[in-house]
């Protein structure tokens, strides 16, 4: 009976593995909390390119209420920034701020055996709701291809990267 305990333990073992490993072809944050009011450094992990292509772009979707981006350049990488008016105003280091990051492409080439990071810091803002999560859609081009890691609805196959919002502390 032991053995059949010990193979079964295994199994569930390697079975559980089997789910979790697909999520790292994903897209993802380093880190994936964060509380609302607080500084947050978006650390984008690129697993991999799109089947067998080198990555050509990373293209980085700003949710609402994070505000004062500013992403890490890279090098070998061109770094461009889009901007635009918020859906309502933020208040920035005592002044009120209407428009900003809304969007931010890094391009260059990733071949498909490496791995990469692609950094931004941003502000969670305090209208920003804890307890919920925050989506960062990525559109990810590639040679041959693209993945498009926009789905917010937790059941897609392409998930967006996501943090939980913690309270303010």
């Amino acid at each position: 009976m032991k053995c059949l305990t010990t193979y079964g333990a295994r199994a569930a073992a390697v079975f559980a593995s089997l789910l979790v490993a697909p999520a790292f072809a994903h897209i993802t944050l380093q880190t994936q909390q964060a509380p609302v009011g607080s500084y947050y450094k978006a650390v984008f992990r690129v697993p991999h390119g799109c089947a067998g292509s080198p990555t050509t772009s990373i293209k980085v979707r700003i949710p609402e209420g994070v505000i004062d981006v500013k992403p890490q350049p890279k090098p070998g990488w061109t770094l461009q920034i889009i901007k635009g008016k918020y859906a309502r105003p933020y208040m920035s280091h005592g002044a009120e701020a209407t428009s900003g990051v809304q969007e931010v492409i890094w391009t260059g080439k990733l071949p498909d055996e490496y791995y990469d990071e692609f950094v931004l810091m941003s502000f969670l803002t305090p209208t920003l709701k804890a307890g919920d999560k925050l989506y960062f859609p990525v559109v990810q081009d590639c040679e041959k291809g693209v993945n498009r890691w926009i789905d917010t609805s937790g059941s897609g196959s392409e998930p967006a990267p996501h943090l939980k919002l913690l309270p303010k502390p």
